[in-house]
């Protein structure tokens, strides 16, 4: 296929299309948010959540018997915040940090979810049959429906993001000062929390649990190379989300044979290398660069030349 026929596809195919948009769509709402998340340092919140959802998925299988992409989104929503909720009550209430009872929501609640996985796929019942493509994620099953209640729910997330934009501003650079003006801190990052859980739960089927985690964390990482605004950052980080998804389909369509939630995480992971490397002010070329030219000028100084 040439890049002819690969852009045909991506506007007229309907699996390539219909693939193209949603892991757009979630690119730019993982982005979006992972960038609060990553400023916040919860960046590992984020793989907590996705691995706690598994467990609701399965279990909101169990129970309704629909694979309808609402009702399984539902039961990882639920499970999402279960895992948030119970983190935040081990961290408080014992004398572990938050590291350690992220570590012990994520291995619990995966390992449950892998249980119930198990149990499944001995149950002759073929009702079940790809639920376990929620592990790693299987982008090319998406269909208009399922593109449809993503970006329902993912616009949903980002009107809310951007209601409470300076709310979210303020938990995120300065809490103290936020809560000495009124504002209700604790509720504001339950609340962006949960718009983070809508993030991940959206992008479950698209590139799974176990990799979930990357595309909240880094487009954000990305984004940061190359800016010191807020606003600015936000809107590069879902950007780089959607490329790196419309990108991933692309490869998989071309290479044939590959899966397009890993293929999507290496486009993102490059897209992050690439910031790390090359953004300038906060690149690893460019301080270099600049650390040599003033190391260069220092010794003129000392030499009792001019810089």
């Amino acid at each position: 296929m040439d890049l002819g026929q690969l852009l045909h596809s991506l506007f007229f195919d309907y699996t390539v299309r219909t693939v193209a948009l949603g892991t757009a769509i979630l690119g730019i709402v993982s982005g979006m948010l992972g960038a609060f998340a990553m400023l916040r340092r919860q960046s590992l919140l984020g793989d907590a959540i996705s691995h706690a959802a598994l467990p609701g998925v399965v279990l909101a299988f169990m129970i309704t018997g629909l694979k309808a992409p609402l009702v399984l989104m539902t039961g990882a929503a639920v499970a999402g915040v279960a895992g948030v909720i119970l983190v935040i009550g081990v961290s408080r209430h014992t004398r572990l940090k938050q590291d350690a009872a992220l570590g012990i929501v994520l291995a619990v609640f995966f390992g449950f979810g892998l249980m119930l996985l198990t149990f499944l796929q001995q149950n002759p019942d073929a009702r079940q049959a790809g639920l376990n493509h929620f592990l790693f994620g299987q982008a090319a099953t998406l269909m208009e429906r399922d593109v449809l209640v993503m970006a329902l729910f993912g616009g949903a997330a980002l009107a809310v993001l951007g209601l409470f934009w300076k709310e979210f501003k303020l938990l995120s650079f300065d809490r103290e000062f936020g809560a000495t003006l009124g504002f209700p801190m604790s509720w504001l990052e339950m609340l962006l929390t949960f718009l983070l859980v809508i993030a991940i739960v959206i992008g479950l089927q698209a590139v799974g649990v176990v990799l979930m985690s990357a595309m909240i964390v880094a487009p954000a990482a990305a984004a940061r190379q190359w800016t010191d605004r807020l606003g600015l950052m936000v809107g590069l980080s879902g950007f780089f989300g959607a490329v790196a998804g419309v990108t991933g389909t692309a490869i998989s369509t071309l290479a044939g044979g590959l899966s397009t939630g890993p293929v999507i995480v290496l486009c993102i992971s490059a897209i992050a290398l690439i910031s790390l490397l090359f953004a300038p002010r906060r690149g690893v070329l460019w301080t270099e660069i600049r650390r040599r030219r003033q190391h260069a000028e220092l010794a003129m100084v000392l030499k009792g030349g001019r810089p």
